[in-house]
């Protein structure tokens, strides 16, 4: 095993921050929805609209991030080994079989998380945004018409429609979270996942990590 610095510090910053708005945003979400009291309806939607904007903050910077520096490639879905990943979490994990893909520089992320993340990131949270953007402002959208081939869409986009969207997506969010919380606990030890997000450096086999660390300290120098 090779100790190689994996993630950078805005990926650390990025990932962290992410996590505790849509933690926030989910919490105080639910306390709109009415499920419970605690900090008051009208403190709870500021505190709500005040986070959701924060995230959209973040997540433009994140696209620029990953953009200028290559890392959207980390993304690019792949099949390659991705039916040997599905198996080992299926099965393979509680038997104690060798993760079939290995982590390297260039593959942080392996096929199974590249389809979840890209769901996440390109269905869930967009469409979360979206509906928390109509709803935010449905009183001055509802003035305007928008049609198609003659039928007039804003008659179905009502705001409880909006609204039952919005709480689907955070189901979906909150779900997310719960399954990749799991996930975390499944490295070579329980908090290795947690450690190395925090450092930024994790172990790595040597003839993965190791040759890869050597190219990527090269190409810096």
């Amino acid at each position: 095993m090779k100790n190689v610095y994996v993630y950078k510090g805005f990926e650390r910053f990025w990932h962290w921050s992410q996590t505790t708005l849509i933690s926030a945003l989910l919490i105080t979400g639910i306390e709109v929805h009415g499920s419970f009291k605690l900090f008051g309806f009208e403190n709870v939607v500021m505190a709500h609209n005040i986070l959701a904007w924060l995230l959209i903050a973040l997540i433009v910077f994140a696209i620029f991030w990953h953009i200028t520096t290559g890392e959207w490639k980390q993304y690019i879905p792949t099949t390659e080994k991705l039916i040997a990943v599905m198996r080992f979490y299926g099965y393979g994990i509680f038997r104690g079989e060798h993760h079939p893909s290995d982590k390297t520089l260039e593959a942080k992320i392996n096929p199974l998380q590249r389809i979840a993340y890209l769901q996440l990131k390109l269905l869930i949270i967009p469409l979360q945004l979206l509906t928390g953007f109509i709803y935010f402002f449905y009183n001055e959208l509802s003035t305007f018409t928008l049609t198609f081939l003659g039928f007039d869409i804003t008659r179905i986009i009502t705001l409880e429609l909006i609204a039952i969207s919005h709480t689907l997506c955070a189901y979906g969010l909150a779900m997310f979270i719960i399954i990749h919380v799991y996930m975390i606990t499944t490295g070579h030890t329980v908090l290795a996942h947690v450690k190395s997000m925090i450092t930024g450096w994790e172990e790595l086999h040597d003839d993965h990590g190791e040759h890869k660390h050597d190219h990527h300290d090269h190409h810096h120098k």
